[in-house]
């Protein structure tokens, strides 16, 4: 990776989502928190086809192209559903709130304060091998992953809601 601008991060090689598994929640976990600095990262996937439903990603800064063939109109389609603070979360004392607005037609907010769940959500902001997680907290993940906040990847999970340093909307609208 190279830095470009001021607040702009160039990618040298595609990230490798393709494959799944720990290289794609790595790259996820990388972009996730590109956003939460409010970081402009371009980027391309190493492939056309993922093996996860790209709509997951939608609320982190969408690729230039397509890793392959660029015959899918997915950069596209991700592009114009991005907007900063579309899912995102606040930590308080013993709880997260997370609000996600990654579809208009479903906002959500979630308060996670049961501690398997929290724990378990805690522990994917960095990317985990399942196996290393216990069973409570193998169920917690696969909640969170049901609530599309958590991507789960051939045996690895990692945290979707980005935690926002710069707040998206103006205070007085709060």
């Amino acid at each position: 990776m190279t830095g470009g601008q001021v607040g702009q991060i160039v990618v040298d090689e595609p990230l490798p989502l393709g494959a799944g598994g720990r290289g794609a929640a790595e790259a996820v976990r990388f972009l996730r928190d590109c956003q939460s600095r409010a970081v402009a990262v371009r980027w391309v996937p190493d492939r056309d086809a993922l093996p996860f439903d790209t709509g997951l990603l939608h609320h982190l800064p969408p690729p230039v192209s397509w890793g392959g063939s660029g015959s899918s109109g997915e950069p596209a389609a991700w592009r114009s559903r991005y907007a900063y603070g579309l899912l995102y979360h606040r930590r308080g004392p013993d709880f997260v709130t997370v609000m996600d607005r990654r579809d208009p037609a479903a906002s959500a907010r979630f308060t996670l304060e049961r501690p398997a769940l929290l724990a378990a959500f805690l522990a994917v902001q960095e990317p985990t091998a399942l196996d290393a997680l216990d069973a409570a907290h193998r169920a917690a993940v696969s909640l969170l992953a049901d609530e599309r906040l958590v991507l789960v990847t051939q045996g690895w999970a990692v945290a979707l809601p980005p935690r926002l340093r710069r707040w998206p909307v103006p205070c007085t609208s709060v």
